[in-house]
């Protein structure tokens, strides 16, 4: 009994060790381009800190860096992948909050799961991001305007 117990536990933590070795693998990309951001972000920016980090593939992929600048104050980076693009910084004091733009979503179509907010940048504007399900399940994107809170394109029914 206790022997078949021991392959059991075995086996379970070998399949515990390939999981974390599969899952450490996959996230080394993510990992790579967020130093590399954060590289871009202290070089290139007044941010000091990067407390949320977005990647956003739109149009173009751009790292997204939330943080506070010298002075205390939230800002937030769009930084392209292309290296001789130029990095766009904004205080997001200046522009709509995650919570607004998930109050405009909500205020305008009925979701039934929010699946994820993030900032973006189509077309050199920065815009908020969200994914959601529709009452059919269906996944949806909608796009507001990082600076004025309008309505941008939506995608619909996936």
């Amino acid at each position: 009994m206790y022997k078949w117990l021991a392959i059991i536990l075995s086996c379970l933590l070998i399949a515990a060790g390939i999981s974390g070795c599969v899952y450490s693998k996959a996230m080394a990309p993510m990992k790579k381009a967020r130093d590399a951001a954060e590289e871009r972000l202290k070089s290139e920016t007044d941010i000091k800190s990067a407390d949320e980090f977005y990647l956003y593939n739109g149009s173009r992929t751009y790292y997204v860096v939330i943080g506070k600048n010298s002075k205390g104050q939230e800002a937030a980076a769009w930084i392209p992948d292309n290296k001789k693009d130029k990095v766009h910084v904004k205080k997001i004091s200046d522009g709509v909050s995650k919570q607004d733009a998930v109050n405009k979503l909500l205020s305008e179509k009925k979701p039934k799961e929010i699946l994820g907010v993030r900032l973006g940048m189509e077309k050199e504007l920065p815009v908020w991001e969200l994914s959601y399900l529709d009452e059919n399940s269906n996944l949806n994107y909608y796009y507001i305007h990082f600076d004025s809170g309008k309505w941008l394109r939506k995608i619909e029914n996936l």
